[in-house]
């Protein structure tokens, strides 16, 4: 395995959400894996509490199952009310760049049971238990954030590409069973990991900070 040597700015800034990209005939070595997620581990949680699982899915038979789950929410997902659309009225490019985005999901849709690794991060607790407030709520979120995003970075630097998808969620029961997940423990995104078919991933266009920045108030 090649490193990339790449600089902590150039990690951070060209850590893309990649798809088409991901090379789905070459296998990712466990160890490899476990490396990043190695780093992963130092990531900081709430209390240091630590409360996280990561479910490591290579079976060709459970990729093919989830896929098939994953292909059936998004194309609910693309037949409702929120496939691409312009964002902002008389903003082109605006609409060129969602429905370019839309059509690399679709692309994963598609062919996500070939990506030969699938990690889907889980976290002890249930978030969406009826009347659990929103300061506890992020602090469950917040808690395994940081470690994905470390295992993601960590990939990128290993020529591994990742993805930070949801919405296997719609099925989160029938892919608990498959996988034998507690019910007490919440899937939280499934990211596909696969090498990347080049390494040449440059920063994406994004809004200027003078738009989003608020100091000291809105």
């Amino acid at each position: 395995m090649t490193r990339l040597n790449l600089s902590t700015d150039e990690v951070l800034s060209t850590t893309r959400a990649v798809r088409k990209r991901l090379d789905l005939d070459r296998p990712v070595e466990m160890t490899l894996l476990q490396e990043c997620l190695q780093l992963a581990l130092q990531g900081p949680s709430g209390s240091n509490s630590q409360g996280w699982h990561f479910v490591l899915v290579t079976d060709a038979q459970k990729r093919q199952a989830i896929g098939d789950l994953y292909r059936q929410a998004f194309d609910d997902y693309a037949a409702g009310p929120n496939q691409p659309k312009r964002q902002h009225a008389g903003d082109a490019s605006m609409t060129v760049i969602q429905e370019r985005v839309f059509d690399s999901a679709r692309y994963l849709a598609d062919n996500l049971h070939r990506v030969p690794a699938m990690l889907i991060p889980c976290c002890s607790g249930r978030p969406d238990a009826p009347g659990t407030p929103l300061a506890v709520q992020a602090a469950i979120f917040g808690s395994i954030l940081p470690s994905v995003w470390s295992f993601m970075l960590a990939a990128r630097e290993r020529g591994l590409g990742t993805c930070w998808t949801t919405l296997h969620l719609v099925h989160e029961q029938k892919i608990a069973a498959l996988l034998g997940i507690p019910d007490s423990v919440a899937q939280v995104a499934l990211i596909p990991v696969a090498h990347t078919l080049g390494t040449d991933f440059r920063p994406a266009p994004r809004k200027s900070l003078d738009g989003v920045l608020h100091v000291d108030g809105w």
